[in-house]
């Protein structure tokens, strides 16, 4: 039986529930531009790039550049977090359980570095062995890029620790997001999709799970065993 190996964390709506925060940034600041803004724009951004969400947001009247776009709102998400993070419902047991257990985890999120730090340090030291995050790759997800770069930065860590490779199919990927599950899936990691804004399909791609709540390492570990997708080397 292969053994569990790693965790590849989504942040926004998978292990944190800041979506709503980031849609009442995103409504302030369309309303402040005299724009338009609706449930379903927003619906559409979940799990997007942030310069995919600026250009969007460019579109419904926001006059600012992409990049004064994403610090704003990422400013404001930032300090709705410093008020309350919202962890979403097991998350955070399943990330106990993984480092009791020396199983390694780490984020690959979109929102830029400023979030996903106050997010990671919130967290107790050694949960989140690092990130990755969306102002360190040049493609967003579903681009599997920075699925990529966090399975690499582990995987050379982990060779030179134990001696041993880190394999992709010994690795999953948690996700809510339709950008997210097509990223983690393309970069070969088994996937585990856990939906909270949008509807997934059951297409063979990845699990599907109603919720995190209750599961634990021997959950992952079932996965590995009966996983849909193709072997990727």
């Amino acid at each position: 039986m292969s053994e569990l190996q790693a965790v590849f964390w989504d942040m926004d709506g998978t292990l944190v529930d800041t979506e709503p925060y980031w849609i009442e940034s995103e409504y302030q600041l369309v309303k402040d531009h005299g724009g338009t803004w609706n449930e379903e724009k927003a619906h559409q951004l979940v799990g997007q790039a942030l310069t995919y969400s600026a250009s969007v947001l460019q579109e419904a009247g926001v006059q600012m550049g992409v990049r004064e776009i994403i610090d704003h709102l990422t400013a404001q998400v930032v300090s709705r977090c410093g008020e309350r993070i919202p962890w979403r419902p097991g998350a955070r047991d399943l990330l106990n359980e993984l480092h009791r257990e020396r199983i390694r985890s780490a984020m690959v999120t979109m929102s830029f570095t400023p979030l996903a730090r106050a997010i990671a340090e919130a967290l107790p030291t050694g949960h989140l062995e690092f990130v990755v995050t969306g102002d360190m790759v040049s493609a967003g997800k579903p681009d599997p890029e920075a699925y990529h770069l966090a399975f690499d930065t582990m995987a050379a860590d982990h060779e030179h620790r134990t001696g041993a490779p880190l394999r992709r199919r010994q690795c999953i990927a948690i996700e809510d997001s339709i950008p997210g599950t097509a990223a983690a899936a393309a970069s070969g990691m088994v996937t585990l999709a856990v939906p909270h804004y949008s509807p997934l399909p059951d297409n063979g791609q990845w699990h599907l799970m109603d919720t995190l709540s209750g599961a634990g390492v021997s959950t992952l570990q079932e996965l590995l065993v009966r996983d849909p997708s193709p072997a990727t080397a």
